[in-house]
């Protein structure tokens, strides 16, 4: 597990690890979540704070619950994450990217190319 930073709060940190970790696999549907003591010995923060992040996942049906045994990944909860995250990234980057690919009229196969790799902007020959 990485090392958390200043900017954002620890428990969302904490979320967005473990939900990295169930994106790429490290943590597969079904896979016991660290506990919040385990998390709170690991980061040196409090078990609060790490119960705060895990309830986010928890929240979003990411994580459950299954009484006397622990947290575990959800069935489902990879490609959920995923879908949440394809959709950010199309807000995120993908809409602005097209909207001022329109403004400088770069055609739909330009920004292909572009986009496929090195292009004009690498030093290739311009549209």
């Amino acid at each position: 597990m990485p090392a958390l930073d200043d900017g954002t709060p620890l428990f969302v940190q904490i979320a967005e690890q473990l939900a990295d970790d169930i994106v790429d696999g490290t943590l597969a549907e079904g896979a016991r979540v660290p506990s919040t003591n385990e998390l709170a010995a690991f980061y040196r923060i409090n078990p609060a704070t790490a119960a705060k992040g895990i309830n986010l996942l928890v929240d979003d049906g990411v994580v459950e619950k299954r009484r006397g045994i622990g947290m575990f990944v959800a069935a489902g909860a990879q490609e959920q994450l995923r879908a949440g995250r394809r959709k950010r990234f199309a807000e995120q980057y993908v809409d602005p990217m097209l909207a001022e690919a329109n403004r400088l009229r770069i055609d739909t196969d330009t920004l292909v190319s572009l986009i496929r790799g090195p292009g004009w902007h690498n030093g290739g020959s311009r549209p």
